[in-house]
């Protein structure tokens, strides 16, 4: 009789069906070498392989998950949706309650749209900033990730503030040329770019904290300073808190820093951990949108209420007294364990933190930008890695994302962290 197949068994398999054997590409190990462990199933802070392994999880399916995996509370709220069918085609009550509570939290949307994932939003934010201001060209920064959509997927070109080339095959150059892109914490750049082109811009897209080159935040006055320069030229400033979003606290980023875009991006928490996404922000804005307005955007699965169901209760949790204060205590606990066991191996590292979002840069300067994140040394944290992994911890398999602490994170796990931590350390 056949035994069950271990994870060098899927993966040879997978390889065979799936693109480099993986559904999105960090999965596949490339960034620290080896290969993916296949997950049998996940509770609490834990997942569970194949081959009878388990690991601490800081990748929490890349950040919704803050309560942690499989939540009872979840799991009955989505029973109680497969018990009623879990897809209409048509309106749902969870549908207005999701986007009353979005819009509660944010103060600025006031209009919101579901959609089935944070690169859909992203797409739909983008079409509906050059519907609205009638104009082309947008700004991003390098690092900052914002889906798979072509007008995201470019790089900068050659000198300071250039028209963007293509950073994927398939993506038309003309489409590249007209998205501008800027180092992140580029205030000046920025300042540069709309002064010359502010007439043409539609919109400025930044994750505010970000979290797809590994954390780095934003430095004192570059957000206040980015609405500004957009509200003056006339251009839709678009926060994607896909990952910030309901994680830095209720009202994410925004809330934190105190500043409101024109348009807002989410994902990922609203869900509980399914597919969904949504954006949203000034009612003339998104008034424009179809069935009100000529910009056309739709989903088949908009407005699941298997995701609507799992946001929602999510969303339910992180309004009870102290989450927050525990999820930046725990953060913060790791912060140290992961600064104490460097020191003392005398490995330099720099560590991004904010709220209950972390990267361990190796590298010993500041890390402000692309730049100095690629100047990390990815070699070191591929060892730090399978160290850890051999640990019983599970990172992110790249540098240059991040770690997500979730409620479900004990005392115990940050204990193990730290040790696992030491142990990964001293080999380096």
């Amino acid at each position: 009789m056949i035994g069950p197949l271990t994870s060098d068994q899927f993966f040879a398999e997978a390889q065979r069906l799936i693109p480099g054997g993986v559904n999105s590409p960090v999965r596949a190990f490339r960034g620290v070498g080896g290969r993916p462990f296949f997950v049998a199933r996940a509770e609490g802070a834990r997942l569970f392989d194949v081959d009878g392994r388990s690991y601490i999880d800081y990748v929490m399916s890349w950040g919704p998950l803050i309560l942690g995996h499989a939540p009872k509370r979840v799991r009955d709220a989505l029973q109680a949706v497969l018990d009623r069918g879990w897809s209409y085609g048509a309106p749902t009550p969870g549908e207005v309650e999701l986007a009353r509570e979005i819009a509660r939290a944010y103060p600025s949307i006031e209009l919101v749209r579901l959609t089935s994932s944070g690169t859909e939003a992203a797409m739909a934010a983008l079409r509906v900033a050059r519907g609205f201001t009638r104009r082309e060209r947008i700004v991003k920064f390098e690092g900052c990730y914002h889906g798979h959509g072509d007008s995201l997927l470019v790089k900068a070109g050659s000198g300071g503030a250039t028209f963007g080339v293509p950073d994927s095959l398939g993506v038309p150059a003309d489409l590249a040329r007209l998205t501008v892109t800027l180092p992140f914490n580029d205030l000046d750049g920025a300042r540069s770019v709309l002064d010359a082109l502010g007439r043409e811009i539609a919109a400025v897209i930044v994750e505010p904290v970000v979290g797809n080159m590994g954390v780095v935040p934003p430095r004192p006055g570059f957000l206040a300073g980015l609405r500004e320069l957009t509200a003056r030229h006339g251009a839709l400033l678009i926060f994607d808190e896909v990952i910030t979003g309901f994680r830095l606290g209720y009202g994410g980023a925004q809330a934190l820093y105190g500043i409101a875009p024109d348009l807002t991006v989410l994902g990922k928490i609203i869900g509980g951990g399914l597919p969904v996404g949504a954006y949203g922000g000034r009612r003339e804005i998104m008034a424009q949108v179809s069935p009100l307005g000529g910009i056309y955007q739709a989903g088949t699965l908009s407005g699941n209420p298997l995701a609507v169901a799992a946001g929602l209760e999510t969303l339910a949790a992180l309004r009870e007294p102290g989450v927050y204060e525990t999820l930046e205590a725990r953060a913060a606990a790791v912060e140290n364990g992961l600064l104490e066991a460097a020191r003392a191996a005398r490995v330099p590292v720099t560590l991004n933190r904010v709220g209950s979002m972390l990267t361990c840069f190796f590298t010993e300067g500041p890390v402000v930008d692309w730049a100095s994140a690629k100047a990390a040394d990815t070699r070191r944290y591929a060892a730090f890695f399978h160290g850890m992994l051999e640990g019983g911890v599970y990172l992110a398999p790249s540098q240059y994302e991040a770690a997500f602490l979730s409620l479900a994170h004990g005392d115990d796990d940050l204990a193990a962290t730290a040790a696992a931590a030491r142990a990964s350390f001293r080999t380096l």
